[in-house]
C-alpha cells in the first residue's frame, strides 16, 4: 500500500527548505508518496508562520482545512507559530501533534517512535488533546539538521545553512520562535551541497534567517565568504544563489567574490525596512538611509544587470506622513529592481508591540498600495533594460499554462517565458530577451540548444 503525505508550508524560504527536507525523508527514506493536492493523505504536516498576524491567521486556516479535507489522517502542526503559541492549535479539534520549531527536526521520531528497520507509520493520537512537543529556545543552542537533505522537490532546491537570529529588531518575532543564530557545520553543509549537485540540481539556494552571520558561532569560527569559496570548488553544472542578506553584511570581500565568481548569481535581496532615520533607530536597524543608498548604488555600478530586491515595512509605530514620504523618496531614487512590501503587524512579546504612535490600519493599507505601485514601476524599468540582452535561464515549468511555452528563471532573478522551445524542466539555456508584455512578462528565444544541459 502506498502511503501519502501532504505538507502545507507558510512563510519564509527557511520554512520551505525545512518542509522540503521532511518531504525528502518521507519519500526517499521511507518510500511515501508526496501528495501535492487535496484530499485524503495519510499524514498532513502544516508548517506554520508567525511573522505577521495575517500569517498566523492563514496558519490556523490551513490546519482547519487539513483536518476537514483529510479525515483519518495524522495531523501535525509545526513551525514558528506552533513554537510561539501552541495553545492556538490545541483548540482546533482533530490535531494530533503540535511540534514547536525547536523540535521540528525530530518530527519522524516523535510521530513514529519505533522505527529501526520497521516501516514509517505515524501514530494517530487517541486522546482528545494533541500531544505537544516544544523545547524552550534557551536550551536550543546548536544547529540541528533536518532528517534529510531537501532533494527532488524543486528545480532550485534550498539548502538551509543557518538558523536563528541575534539582531532582535524591535518588530521581529523570529528570535523568539527560532532562537539565537546557529550554523550548519561546514563538513555537513558541503556534503549536502554535493548531494544536491549530484542529483542534478541546476541551482542551489543558500537559505537561512541571517546568513550573513554564518559561521560566527562555530569553533573554529568561519564566515560566509570562506564558505562560498569552498562551495565554488565543487564541480558541476550548477549555479549558487544567496537568499536575503543584511545590508551591513554585504561587504567588499563578499562583493569581490561574487564579481569574480562564475557560479554565484548576480542577485541581492536586502532588507531595507524604512527610509527614515528615526524609524530605523526605533526598529533597531544598524544603518541609516544614506548607507543603504550608497550600498545599492555600489552594487549597481559593479553589477549593472543584477537584480536588487528590498524589503520595506510600512506603518511601524511613529511612522507619520513625513517619515513615510522620506521612505517613498528614498526608494524612488534607489536602483532597486523589485520590492517586498509588508504592513507592520504587532507581534506579542516584541518591544515594538508596546510602542506608541500606532498608524491606523486603513492608512497602512493605502501607504502599502503607494509603495507597491512604485515597486511595479521599478520592476518594469529594470525589465525593459533587459530587452536585447542574453540571459542564462533555468527551465522551471514546461508547457506553461498549456501554451507550449516554457517558463524559467534567469541568473539575475528574472522570470522569462521561452516560446515554443520544447525545453524540459531543470535544463538551462542561453536566451535573448525579445519583448516585455504589458503585464511585465518578459519573453525570449533560445540561442543555444534548450534540450541539452548547460
Amino acid at each position: 500500500m502506498n502511503h501519502t503525505v501532504h505538507i502545507t508550508t507558510l512563510g519564509c524560504k527557511v520554512n520551505q527548505a525545512e518542509s522540503e527536507a521532511l518531504a525528502a525523508w518521507c519519500r526517499d527514506g521511507r518510500g511515501w508518496q508526496i501528495k501535492r493536492r487535496e484530499p485524503d493523505a495519510d499524514l498532513c504536516i502544516i508548517n506554520t508562520c508567525a511573522v505577521t498576524g495575517r500569517a498566523e491567521m492563514q496558519s490556523r486556516q490551513a490546519v482547519r482545512k487539513a483536518v476537514r479535507n483529510h479525515p483519518g489522517a495524522v495531523i501535525v502542526v509545526t513551525g514558528c507559530y506552533a513554537q510561539r503559541d501552541p495553545e492556538a492549535f490545541e483548540r482546533i479539534e482533530g490535531v494530533d501533534y503540535i511540534i514547536g520549531q525547536s523540535d521540528k527536526h525530530r518530527i519522524p521520531q516523535i510521530i513514529s517512535p519505533e522505527q529501526g528497520n520497521a516501516p514509517f507509520h505515524p501514530i494517530k493520537k487517541s486522546a482528545s488533546q494533541p500531544a505537544v512537543f516544544r523545547t524552550a529556545l534557551s536550551e536550543y543552542k546548536r544547529f540541528d539538521p533536518m532528517p534529510a537533505p531537501a532533494t527532488g522537490a524543486r528545480t532550485r532546491p534550498f539548502l538551509k545553512i543557518q538558523d536563528g537570529c541575534d539582531a532582535f529588531c524591535t518588530y521581529c518575532i523570529v528570535p523568539y520562535t527560532r532562537g539565537r543564530s546557529r550554523s550548519l557545520a561546514p563538513e555537513r553543509l558541503i556534503s549536502e551541497f554535493k548531494q544536491l549537485v549530484y542529483t542534478g540540481a541546476p541551482e542551489i539556494v543558500l537559505s537561512g534567517i541571517h546568513i550573513g552571520r554564518y559561521g560566527q558561532d562555530l569553533d573554529p569560527q568561519t564566515d560566509l565568504v570562506s564558505l562560498l569559496r569552498s562551495l565554488e570548488t565543487v564541480e558541476g553544472n550548477h549555479r549558487i544563489r544567496l537568499s536575503s542578506i543584511e545590508p551591513t553584511e554585504l561587504t567588499d570581500n563578499l562583493l569581490d567574490l561574487i564579481a569574480d565568481s562564475g557560479r554565484i548569481c548576480p542577485h541581492f535581496h536586502i532588507p531595507m525596512q524604512s527610509g527614515d532615520t528615526d524609524i530605523l533607530k526605533k526598529m533597531h536597524r544598524p544603518y541609516e538611509p544614506e548607507n543603504f543608498q550608497a550600498l545599492t548604488e555600489k552594487i549597481r555600478t559593479r553589477f549593472p544587470d543584477a537584480a536588487i530586491g528590498a524589503d520595506v515595512m510600512i506603518g511601524f509605530p511613529g511612522e507619520d506622513r513625513a517619515a513615510f514620504n522620506r521612505t517613498f523618496e528614498l526608494i524612488r531614487n534607489l536602483p532597486v529592481t523589485y520590492l517586498h512590501v509588508f504592513p507592520y503587524s504587532p507581534r506579542p512579546g516584541t518591544p515594538a508591540a508596546r510602542f506608541a504612535g500606532r498608524v491606523p490600519a486603513g492608512e497602512i493599507r493605502q501607504r502599502c498600495r503607494t509603495i507597491q505601485e512604485l515597486g511595479r514601476e521599478k520592476k518594469r524599468h529594470f525589465f525593459s533594460r533587459m530587452i536585447g540582452k542574453t540571459l542564462n535561464v533555468i527551465i522551471e515549468e514546461y508547457d506553461y499554462h498549456n501554451t507550449g511555452n516554457s517558463k524559467g528563471l534567469s541568473a539575475n532573478y528574472i522570470p522569462v517565458i521561452l516560446e515554443n522551445t520544447g525545453a524540459q524542466k531543470a535544463l538551462r539555456t542561453d536566451c535573448r530577451i525579445t519583448k516585455l508584455d504589458s503585464d511585465n512578462t518578459l519573453r525570449a528565444r533560445p540561442i543555444s540548444n534548450p534540450c541539452k544541459k548547460k
